[in-house]
């Protein structure tokens, strides 16, 4: 497996404060980035929407707000450039949840990432192959979060789900919002539905994104803190 690493220095400490690593998630190859800052103490790997790719914009921002906070990421591929050229791919909702499962796998094997407490955040059709993914892996996924997500494609495994999940929508993306809600109710764990007032689908309005990020964090904080895992008081309320 060939990777080429980066270091993000923080000018204050004159220290690496990120290391950032591009990789090739098995058995498929498929491109990932992961970052890993320093004394991390958990991870989240990213399921991006149809149409989009490791490179998303609004992920790789969610992304770069937990490095800040000491949460690594894996931002990856969920398909090969081949597959990409068959439109039904995007909404193979078990093909998805396969690769993130591939790509949990492949992080348990990996020094740097293999104890870290496992998030999970998925974006639109990105965000059923998360719950796929959690509700096939509930002794390793700690928390999902969902942006703008499509959670009734995850049909019968919402049923699964126990691990505790947050459900972002923006108040003006019509028909989404109700999809999420009936989702929620099917939910097993903790779970919660946040609207950001006026959003749109993709959060493009001012603050939107900046709230979503907000949310995730502090659902992420919440439940793959030690603190949390080990039975004390969560550090962060929501």
């Amino acid at each position: 497996m060939i990777k080429q690493t980066t270091q993000v220095v923080d000018p204050d400490l004159r220290e690496p404060a990120v290391n950032a690593e591009d990789v090739r998630i098995p058995p498929l190859g498929l491109a990932g980035s992961l970052r890993i800052p320093k004394n991390a103490y958990a991870l989240v790997a990213f399921a991006h929407g149809s149409g989009s790719s490791r490179l998303s914009p609004r992920n790789v921002a969610v992304a770069h707000a937990l490095n800040d906070r000491g949460i690594a990421t894996l931002l990856f591929d969920l398909l090969t450039p081949a597959e990409e050229t068959d439109r039904a791919n995007v909404f193979n909702i078990p093909l998805l949840a396969d690769r993130l499962v591939d790509a949990v796998r492949w992080l348990e094997g990996e020094a740097s990432t293999a104890k870290l407490p496992l998030g999970l955040f998925g974006a639109s059709t990105g965000a059923a192959a998360a719950l796929v993914a959690a509700a096939r892996l509930p002794r390793r996924v700690g928390a999902v979060v969902s942006r703008g997500g499509r959670p009734d494609l995850a049909g019968h495994a919402l049923d699964q789900v126990f691990a505790p999940a947050l459900l972002i929508v923006g108040g003006a993306d019509f028909g989404v919002i109700d999809l999420n809600e009936h989702a929620l109710v099917r939910l097993r764990g903790p779970k919660a539905l946040k609207i950001v007032p006026r959003a749109s689908h993709l959060f493009p309005e001012p603050g939107a994104m900046e709230a979503v990020i907000d949310h995730a964090v502090r659902w992420f904080q919440r439940y793959l803190a030690p603190a949390h895992l080990a039975g004390a008081k969560a550090p962060v309320s929501d």
